[in-house]
Protein backbone atom coordinates (compact mmCIF):
# COMPACT_ATOMS: atom_id res chain seq x y z
CA UNK A 1 0.00 0.00 0.00
CA UNK A 2 1.02 3.54 -0.94
CA UNK A 3 1.75 6.15 1.75
CA UNK A 4 0.27 9.51 0.39
CA UNK A 5 4.10 10.54 0.52
CA UNK A 6 4.39 7.90 -2.44
CA UNK A 7 1.24 8.79 -4.29
CA UNK A 8 2.72 12.70 -4.33
CA UNK A 9 5.77 12.00 -5.53
CA UNK A 10 3.95 9.89 -8.33
CA UNK A 11 2.06 12.54 -8.71
CA UNK A 12 4.51 15.05 -9.45
CA UNK A 13 6.59 12.90 -11.85
CA UNK A 14 3.78 12.70 -13.77
CA UNK A 15 4.04 16.44 -13.49
CA UNK A 16 7.56 16.66 -14.54
CA UNK A 17 6.64 15.09 -17.29
CA UNK A 18 3.87 17.06 -18.39
CA UNK A 19 6.58 19.60 -18.14
CA UNK A 20 9.33 18.45 -20.63
CA UNK A 21 7.16 17.29 -23.10
CA UNK A 22 4.84 20.56 -22.76
CA UNK A 23 8.89 22.60 -23.61
CA UNK A 24 10.11 20.00 -25.75
CA UNK A 25 9.28 21.84 -28.88
CA UNK A 26 9.82 25.71 -29.35
CA UNK A 27 9.89 28.69 -31.61
CA UNK A 28 13.61 28.03 -32.55
CA UNK A 29 13.53 25.64 -35.01
CA UNK A 30 11.59 23.65 -33.11
CA UNK A 31 13.84 22.84 -30.28
CA UNK A 32 12.76 22.45 -26.83
CA UNK A 33 12.24 25.57 -24.82
CA UNK A 34 14.15 26.59 -21.63
CA UNK A 35 11.00 26.97 -19.31
CA UNK A 36 7.47 26.95 -20.48
CA UNK A 37 6.59 30.62 -21.17
CA UNK A 38 9.48 32.72 -19.73
CA UNK A 39 12.46 31.15 -21.58
CA UNK A 40 11.47 30.21 -25.15
CA UNK A 41 15.16 29.98 -26.00
CA UNK A 42 17.06 26.89 -26.36
CA UNK A 43 19.98 27.68 -23.81
CA UNK A 44 22.74 25.20 -24.00
CA UNK A 45 23.83 24.07 -20.42
CA UNK A 46 19.92 23.60 -19.09
CA UNK A 47 18.83 21.35 -22.04
CA UNK A 48 22.01 19.33 -21.73
CA UNK A 49 21.58 18.96 -17.43
CA UNK A 50 18.05 17.88 -18.80
CA UNK A 51 19.24 15.26 -19.83
CA UNK A 52 19.73 13.19 -17.04
CA UNK A 53 15.70 13.18 -16.09
CA UNK A 54 14.83 12.56 -20.14
CA UNK A 55 17.30 9.34 -20.38
CA UNK A 56 15.54 8.17 -17.26
CA UNK A 57 12.36 8.87 -18.39
CA UNK A 58 12.15 6.21 -20.95
CA UNK A 59 9.85 8.90 -23.21
CA UNK A 60 10.14 7.98 -27.02
CA UNK A 61 9.52 12.11 -27.90
CA UNK A 62 11.93 13.46 -25.27
CA UNK A 63 14.60 11.35 -26.30
CA UNK A 64 13.95 12.74 -30.03
CA UNK A 65 13.86 15.93 -28.83
CA UNK A 66 17.70 15.84 -27.19
CA UNK A 67 19.01 13.86 -29.95
CA UNK A 68 17.85 17.24 -31.68
CA UNK A 69 19.68 19.19 -29.65
CA UNK A 70 22.82 17.47 -29.47
CA UNK A 71 22.66 17.15 -32.98
CA UNK A 72 22.15 20.64 -33.71
CA UNK A 73 25.42 21.53 -30.84
CA UNK A 74 27.23 19.77 -33.42
CA UNK A 75 26.76 21.47 -36.18
CA UNK A 76 27.32 24.89 -34.27
CA UNK A 77 30.36 23.50 -32.60
CA UNK A 78 33.53 26.00 -33.77
CA UNK A 79 36.06 24.73 -35.30
CA UNK A 80 38.35 24.78 -32.54
CA UNK A 81 35.61 22.94 -30.78
CA UNK A 82 33.38 25.04 -28.26
CA UNK A 83 29.98 24.75 -27.82
CA UNK A 84 27.68 27.50 -27.95
CA UNK A 85 25.44 28.76 -25.07
CA UNK A 86 22.07 28.86 -27.11
CA UNK A 87 21.84 25.07 -29.53
CA UNK A 88 20.54 27.48 -32.38
CA UNK A 89 23.43 30.18 -32.10
CA UNK A 90 26.83 29.20 -33.33
CA UNK A 91 28.25 33.09 -32.45
CA UNK A 92 26.43 32.58 -28.93
CA UNK A 93 30.02 31.57 -27.20
CA UNK A 94 32.03 31.82 -24.32
CA UNK A 95 30.41 29.71 -21.46
CA UNK A 96 32.94 27.96 -19.57
CA UNK A 97 30.58 24.53 -18.72
CA UNK A 98 28.84 24.45 -22.86
CA UNK A 99 31.22 22.43 -23.77
CA UNK A 100 31.60 19.58 -21.05
CA UNK A 101 28.00 19.89 -20.47
CA UNK A 102 27.89 18.52 -24.17
CA UNK A 103 30.38 16.31 -23.31
CA UNK A 104 28.71 14.84 -21.16
CA UNK A 105 25.23 14.84 -22.16
CA UNK A 106 26.73 12.98 -25.24
CA UNK A 107 28.25 10.25 -23.30
CA UNK A 108 25.46 9.71 -21.37
CA UNK A 109 22.96 9.69 -24.61
CA UNK A 110 25.68 6.96 -26.06
CA UNK A 111 24.74 4.72 -22.54
CA UNK A 112 20.66 5.24 -23.32
CA UNK A 113 21.01 4.33 -26.96
CA UNK A 114 24.34 1.97 -27.17
CA UNK A 115 25.56 4.27 -30.33
CA UNK A 116 28.84 4.33 -28.64
CA UNK A 117 30.29 6.57 -31.78
CA UNK A 118 27.22 8.63 -31.59
CA UNK A 119 29.02 12.85 -32.48
CA UNK A 120 32.20 10.85 -32.55
CA UNK A 121 33.86 13.60 -34.57
CA UNK A 122 32.62 16.64 -32.59
CA UNK A 123 33.05 14.76 -28.75
CA UNK A 124 37.07 14.52 -30.58
CA UNK A 125 36.93 18.19 -31.51
CA UNK A 126 35.44 19.33 -28.15
CA UNK A 127 37.87 16.72 -26.02
CA UNK A 128 40.66 18.92 -27.42
CA UNK A 129 39.17 22.44 -27.01
CA UNK A 130 38.85 20.96 -23.21
CA UNK A 131 42.54 20.25 -23.28
CA UNK A 132 43.78 23.84 -24.23
CA UNK A 133 41.17 25.15 -21.29
CA UNK A 134 44.40 24.44 -18.84
CA UNK A 135 46.44 27.50 -18.27
CA UNK A 136 49.31 25.16 -16.56
CA UNK A 137 48.70 22.53 -19.91
CA UNK A 138 47.70 19.99 -17.18
CA UNK A 139 44.40 18.48 -16.27
CA UNK A 140 42.07 21.21 -14.21
CA UNK A 141 40.41 23.66 -16.48
CA UNK A 142 40.14 26.95 -15.45
CA UNK A 143 37.22 29.95 -16.38
CA UNK A 144 36.66 33.82 -16.25
CA UNK A 145 34.31 34.87 -14.18
CA UNK A 146 30.25 35.01 -14.40
CA UNK A 147 31.11 31.82 -17.59
CA UNK A 148 29.16 29.19 -16.09
CA UNK A 149 26.19 28.89 -14.82
CA UNK A 150 26.55 31.63 -12.30
CA UNK A 151 26.41 34.28 -14.53
CA UNK A 152 25.98 37.02 -11.66
CA UNK A 153 28.53 35.49 -9.61
CA UNK A 154 32.28 35.36 -10.16
CA UNK A 155 34.42 32.27 -10.17
CA UNK A 156 38.16 32.72 -10.73
CA UNK A 157 40.56 30.19 -11.86
CA UNK A 158 40.27 26.30 -11.46
CA UNK A 159 36.26 26.28 -10.35
CA UNK A 160 34.96 23.45 -8.46
CA UNK A 161 31.48 22.41 -10.85
CA UNK A 162 32.86 22.89 -14.19
CA UNK A 163 35.74 20.56 -13.11
CA UNK A 164 33.34 17.72 -11.53
CA UNK A 165 31.50 18.19 -15.09
CA UNK A 166 35.41 17.05 -16.79
CA UNK A 167 35.53 14.62 -14.16
CA UNK A 168 32.27 13.00 -15.39
CA UNK A 169 32.42 13.38 -19.07
CA UNK A 170 35.97 11.91 -18.94
CA UNK A 171 34.47 8.93 -16.86
CA UNK A 172 30.94 8.38 -19.25
CA UNK A 173 33.09 8.44 -22.62
CA UNK A 174 36.04 5.99 -21.22
CA UNK A 175 38.87 8.81 -20.93
CA UNK A 176 39.41 6.87 -17.41
CA UNK A 177 43.12 7.47 -17.25
CA UNK A 178 43.24 11.27 -17.83
CA UNK A 179 40.30 11.19 -15.35
CA UNK A 180 42.76 10.15 -12.61
CA UNK A 181 44.91 12.55 -13.11
CA UNK A 182 42.03 15.26 -12.96
CA UNK A 183 40.98 13.87 -9.82
CA UNK A 184 44.59 13.64 -8.13
CA UNK A 185 45.15 17.44 -9.28
CA UNK A 186 41.36 18.16 -7.52
CA UNK A 187 42.57 16.58 -4.30
CA UNK A 188 45.92 18.38 -3.93
CA UNK A 189 45.30 21.28 -0.99
CA UNK A 190 44.43 24.64 -2.16
CA UNK A 191 47.01 27.16 -1.61
CA UNK A 192 47.05 28.98 1.92
CA UNK A 193 49.43 31.55 3.46
CA UNK A 194 50.10 33.29 0.16
CA UNK A 195 53.00 31.57 -0.94
CA UNK A 196 53.18 29.38 -3.82
CA UNK A 197 56.80 26.98 -4.20
CA UNK A 198 57.73 26.08 -7.54
CA UNK A 199 56.16 23.59 -8.97
CA UNK A 200 53.37 22.92 -6.80
CA UNK A 201 50.25 22.95 -7.95
CA UNK A 202 47.08 24.07 -6.35
CA UNK A 203 43.88 21.71 -5.91
CA UNK A 204 40.51 21.94 -4.64
CA UNK A 205 40.87 20.36 -1.01
CA UNK A 206 40.08 22.31 1.94
CA UNK A 207 42.05 22.37 5.01
CA UNK A 208 40.24 21.27 7.55
CA UNK A 209 36.47 20.72 6.02
CA UNK A 210 34.69 17.78 4.11
CA UNK A 211 33.94 19.68 0.43
CA UNK A 212 35.85 21.10 -2.00
CA UNK A 213 36.58 24.49 -2.45
CA UNK A 214 34.42 26.79 -4.48
CA UNK A 215 37.24 27.87 -6.83
CA UNK A 216 41.10 27.93 -6.42
CA UNK A 217 44.01 29.86 -8.46
CA UNK A 218 47.09 30.09 -7.46
CA UNK A 219 47.20 31.60 -4.14
CA UNK A 220 43.59 33.09 -4.04
CA UNK A 221 40.56 30.89 -3.45
CA UNK A 222 37.04 30.80 -2.25
CA UNK A 223 35.76 28.44 0.86
CA UNK A 224 32.51 29.03 0.50
CA UNK A 225 30.21 26.21 -0.26
CA UNK A 226 28.93 25.41 -3.66
CA UNK A 227 26.45 22.48 -3.55
CA UNK A 228 25.69 21.79 -7.26
CA UNK A 229 29.91 21.25 -7.38
CA UNK A 230 30.19 19.20 -4.56
CA UNK A 231 26.83 17.45 -5.24
CA UNK A 232 28.53 16.30 -8.36
CA UNK A 233 31.88 15.31 -6.95
CA UNK A 234 29.47 13.37 -4.63
CA UNK A 235 27.47 11.65 -7.12
CA UNK A 236 30.92 11.30 -9.51
CA UNK A 237 32.85 9.22 -7.49
CA UNK A 238 35.67 12.34 -7.18
CA UNK A 239 34.95 12.38 -3.48
CA UNK A 240 35.93 8.89 -1.33
CA UNK A 241 32.37 7.47 0.24
CA UNK A 242 34.24 8.98 3.29
CA UNK A 243 34.33 12.38 2.60
CA UNK A 244 31.23 11.94 0.74
CA UNK A 245 28.84 10.73 4.29
CA UNK A 246 31.22 13.51 6.02
CA UNK A 247 30.13 16.47 3.41
CA UNK A 248 26.50 15.26 3.90
CA UNK A 249 26.37 15.86 7.73
CA UNK A 250 28.13 19.14 7.72
CA UNK A 251 25.39 19.96 4.93
CA UNK A 252 22.71 19.54 6.87
CA UNK A 253 24.73 20.51 10.41
CA UNK A 254 25.15 23.82 8.55
CA UNK A 255 21.05 23.97 6.99
CA UNK A 256 20.01 23.64 10.99
CA UNK A 257 22.20 26.61 11.70
CA UNK A 258 21.38 28.96 9.11
CA UNK A 259 17.26 27.69 9.58
CA UNK A 260 17.93 29.52 13.46
CA UNK A 261 19.23 32.25 12.27
CA UNK A 262 16.57 32.84 10.08
CA UNK A 263 18.47 32.60 6.83
CA UNK A 264 16.65 29.59 5.43
CA UNK A 265 13.40 28.98 5.90
CA UNK A 266 13.09 25.67 3.35
CA UNK A 267 13.80 22.17 3.93
CA UNK A 268 16.74 21.91 1.60
CA UNK A 269 20.46 23.47 0.70
CA UNK A 270 20.89 26.78 -0.73
CA UNK A 271 23.01 26.27 -3.72
CA UNK A 272 25.82 28.47 -2.39
CA UNK A 273 26.93 29.75 1.66
CA UNK A 274 27.78 31.14 3.80
CA UNK A 275 25.67 34.44 1.80
CA UNK A 276 27.79 36.88 0.36
CA UNK A 277 27.44 40.78 1.84
CA UNK A 278 28.06 43.88 1.18
CA UNK A 279 30.66 44.19 3.59
CA UNK A 280 32.54 40.89 2.31
CA UNK A 281 35.61 41.41 -0.01
CA UNK A 282 33.71 39.06 -2.38
CA UNK A 283 30.62 41.30 -2.73
CA UNK A 284 30.22 42.92 -6.00
CA UNK A 285 28.05 46.05 -6.74
CA UNK A 286 26.29 44.73 -9.05
CA UNK A 287 25.01 41.89 -6.60
CA UNK A 288 23.06 44.66 -4.85
CA UNK A 289 20.48 44.69 -7.49
CA UNK A 290 20.89 41.03 -9.18
CA UNK A 291 22.27 38.71 -6.19
CA UNK A 292 21.33 39.62 -2.89
CA UNK A 293 22.29 37.00 0.10
CA UNK A 294 19.50 34.14 -0.21
CA UNK A 295 18.94 35.17 -3.56
CA UNK A 296 19.88 33.85 -7.24
CA UNK A 297 23.22 32.51 -7.19
CA UNK A 298 23.73 34.05 -4.21
CA UNK A 299 21.91 31.35 -1.47
CA UNK A 300 18.61 30.94 -3.94
CA UNK A 301 17.19 27.47 -3.60
CA UNK A 302 17.73 26.16 -7.02
CA UNK A 303 15.35 23.05 -7.52
CA UNK A 304 17.90 21.05 -10.31
CA UNK A 305 20.38 21.74 -7.97
CA UNK A 306 18.60 20.37 -5.10
CA UNK A 307 17.41 16.95 -7.64
CA UNK A 308 21.29 16.69 -7.85
CA UNK A 309 22.09 16.84 -4.11
CA UNK A 310 19.01 14.02 -3.85
CA UNK A 311 21.00 12.27 -6.17
CA UNK A 312 24.28 12.71 -4.14
CA UNK A 313 22.31 11.24 -1.04
CA UNK A 314 21.46 8.27 -2.78
CA UNK A 315 25.06 7.83 -3.96
CA UNK A 316 26.31 8.36 -0.25
CA UNK A 317 23.80 5.45 0.84
CA UNK A 318 21.91 8.00 2.67
CA UNK A 319 18.71 6.54 1.65
CA UNK A 320 16.52 7.66 4.31
CA UNK A 321 17.49 11.26 4.24
CA UNK A 322 17.39 10.87 0.76
CA UNK A 323 13.85 10.43 0.74
CA UNK A 324 13.33 13.05 3.12
CA UNK A 325 14.76 15.74 1.35
CA UNK A 326 12.63 14.19 -1.94
CA UNK A 327 9.65 15.45 -0.20
CA UNK A 328 10.74 18.19 0.66
CA UNK A 329 11.52 19.10 -2.90
CA UNK A 330 8.30 17.74 -4.28
CA UNK A 331 6.79 20.14 -2.15
CA UNK A 332 9.02 23.19 -3.35
CA UNK A 333 8.20 22.36 -7.04
CA UNK A 334 4.84 22.82 -6.13
CA UNK A 335 5.28 26.50 -5.25
CA UNK A 336 4.75 28.71 -8.58
CA UNK A 337 5.19 32.01 -9.47
CA UNK A 338 1.58 32.86 -10.84
CA UNK A 339 -0.27 30.53 -8.30
CA UNK A 340 -2.48 29.38 -10.77
CA UNK A 341 -0.68 25.80 -11.40
CA UNK A 342 -0.28 22.98 -9.17
CA UNK A 343 3.40 21.94 -10.15
CA UNK A 344 5.34 25.46 -10.57
CA UNK A 345 8.67 23.73 -11.28
CA UNK A 346 9.60 26.77 -10.61
CA UNK A 347 13.65 28.07 -11.12
CA UNK A 348 14.99 29.55 -8.07
CA UNK A 349 13.35 30.55 -4.60
CA UNK A 350 14.21 32.76 -1.82
CA UNK A 351 15.99 31.07 1.14
CA UNK A 352 14.50 33.28 3.35
CA UNK A 353 10.94 32.88 2.99
CA UNK A 354 10.82 29.93 0.29
CA UNK A 355 8.84 32.37 -2.27
CA UNK A 356 9.45 31.67 -6.08
CA UNK A 357 11.31 34.30 -7.65
CA UNK A 358 12.03 32.87 -11.05
CA UNK A 359 10.41 31.30 -14.08
CA UNK A 360 7.69 28.87 -13.66
CA UNK A 361 7.90 24.97 -15.62
CA UNK A 362 11.88 25.24 -15.76
CA UNK A 363 12.98 22.41 -17.83
CA UNK A 364 15.93 21.10 -15.66
CA UNK A 365 13.88 21.67 -12.79
CA UNK A 366 11.23 19.14 -14.08
CA UNK A 367 14.43 16.88 -15.36
CA UNK A 368 15.81 16.89 -12.68
CA UNK A 369 13.30 16.44 -10.10
CA UNK A 370 12.48 13.03 -12.30
CA UNK A 371 15.82 12.24 -11.87
CA UNK A 372 16.28 12.51 -8.48
CA UNK A 373 13.18 10.46 -8.00
CA UNK A 374 14.51 7.45 -9.85
CA UNK A 375 17.18 7.66 -7.67
CA UNK A 376 15.37 7.39 -4.79
CA UNK A 377 13.32 4.52 -6.00
CA UNK A 378 16.15 2.23 -7.01
CA UNK A 379 18.37 3.59 -4.50
CA UNK A 380 20.73 3.71 -7.37
CA UNK A 381 22.17 6.92 -9.38
CA UNK A 382 21.73 5.95 -13.13
CA UNK A 383 25.29 6.91 -14.98
CA UNK A 384 27.15 8.00 -12.23
CA UNK A 385 27.57 4.82 -10.68
CA UNK A 386 29.76 3.69 -13.10
CA UNK A 387 31.79 6.47 -12.53
CA UNK A 388 31.99 5.77 -8.71
CA UNK A 389 32.33 2.09 -9.00
CA UNK A 390 35.88 2.31 -11.54
CA UNK A 391 37.85 -0.54 -11.43
CA UNK A 392 40.78 0.30 -13.00
CA UNK A 393 40.14 -2.20 -16.04
CA UNK A 394 40.55 -0.98 -19.43
CA UNK A 395 37.71 -0.71 -21.79
CA UNK A 396 36.77 -0.45 -25.61
CA UNK A 397 35.16 2.94 -26.21
CA UNK A 398 35.96 5.95 -28.81
CA UNK A 399 38.37 8.22 -27.51
CA UNK A 400 41.15 10.42 -28.53
CA UNK A 401 43.76 10.21 -25.66
CA UNK A 402 45.25 7.25 -24.91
Amino acid sequence: MQSPFDEEIKEARHAALEVLIHNSHGPYHGLPRTAGWGYPEPYTRDLMFSILGIAVSENEKLMESIRKVLETLAQNQTSRGHIPSLVHDKDDRGASDSTPLFLMGVGIYRKVTGENFFLQNAVEKSLIWMEYQSPSDRYLVAQQPTSDWRDEQWVTGYGLFVNTLVYSYLRLLGCDDRAEKVRHEMGRFTITGGIMHRHVHEGLVVKHKPYYAFWSYKIHSSERFDLLGNSLAILSGIASPSRADEMVSWIEEECEGMKKRGDLAVDLPPNFFPYVHPVDPDWHSRYSIYNKPGEYHNGGIWPFICGFYVAALVAAKRYALAKEKLIALTHCIKISNSGTLNFGFNEWLKAQDGKPMGQDWQTWSAALYLYASKCVEEKKTPFFDECRNYSGESKIVPSVFP
